[in-house]
């Protein structure tokens, strides 16, 4: 009775919306895991979260942003679940880098976490039969979800400049500096390439709306966000006082002249 007390709960959906918007990629499973690296002698408890192929790490159940992230996606093994004296349960994830101890409150808890790791690294349901039939159930809907986000990876990747134009434009109208990415991708891009560009126009939350991210180079970098809105042949930028514009290529121009030119487009193949 006292474990199923100690059950953690779901975050408040205004944190679940926070981690959604800065991680940009689907929740698959969470709970409490205790970690330690190959190089660290005690364990840290996280409330984790596994993302498409990445593990999040929060110190707190309901931190809003994570305190470290582990791309697991070249995973090579993990090795079996054992109990360990305290009653715990842990495995290895055998990466190509590091090695990496997980450990669950119980070995049932330790074989769904594996499980749903193995499922979105390797794209294949584990053979484990002492997953209950519910957990392969939910395993396999996880599995459908990583392969159609793969799918629309790959799409993106292989598009002209990694740029897809959405059913409502041609290709021909966008501009330069629009990439089907997600806002955590578009961080990304930027912060890695800043010779290319500090300006990105990408999908917004549903298929007729936008986004711009951009990054500006004052004391620190400064990241920010703006939401684009498709209403008839217009596009509304929404600050404080909202800007109307004819066309996405507009609402480009507009961010590069109010910044006289401190802000450029991000244009792949540039330097």
């Amino acid at each position: 009775r006292e474990q199923r007390e100690e059950i953690p709960q779901p975050a408040p959906r205004r944190i679940f919306q926070e981690r959604q918007r800065i991680t940009g990629l689907p929740l698959y499973f969470q709970g409490y895991l205790s970690v330690r690296h190959s190089r660290c002698q005690e364990f840290r408890m996280y409330w984790t979260e596994l993302r498409g192929t990445k593990l999040f790490f929060y110190d707190d159940k309901k931190a809003p942003a994570y305190s470290q992230k582990l791309d697991i996606s070249a995973l090579i093994s993990a090795t079996n679940v054992y109990p360990d004296e305290n009653g715990s349960a842990q495995f290895i994830l055998m990466l190509s880098n590091r090695e990496l101890e997980l450990k669950a409150n119980d070995c049932e808890c330790g074989k769904e976490w594996k499980g749903f790791i193995l499922t979105v690294t390797k794209l294949s349901v584990p053979p484990d039969e002492s997953l209950l039939p519910g957990q392969l159930t939910r395993m396999h809907e996880v599995l459908e979800k990583e392969k159609k986000r793969r799918i629309m990876l790959n799409d993106c990747s292989s598009a002209p400049l990694n740029r897809k134009s959405p059913p409502s434009s041609t290709l021909t109208t966008m501009p330069v500096c629009f990439y089907a990415v997600s806002r955590q991708e578009a961080i990304e891009m930027l912060e890695k390439n800043p010779s290319r560009g500090n300006l990105i126009l990408r999908p917004g939350s549903n298929s007729k709306n936008y986004a711009i991210t951009i990054r500006h180079e004052l004391d620190t970098p400064c990241l920010k966000h703006y939401r684009v809105t498709s209403k008839g042949t217009s596009y509304i930028i929404e600050l404080e006082r909202q800007v109307t514009l004819p066309s996405l290529q507009e609402v480009v121009s507009y961010f590069v002249t109010q910044t006289r030119g401190k802000l450029k487009p991000f244009v792949i193949g540039t330097c």
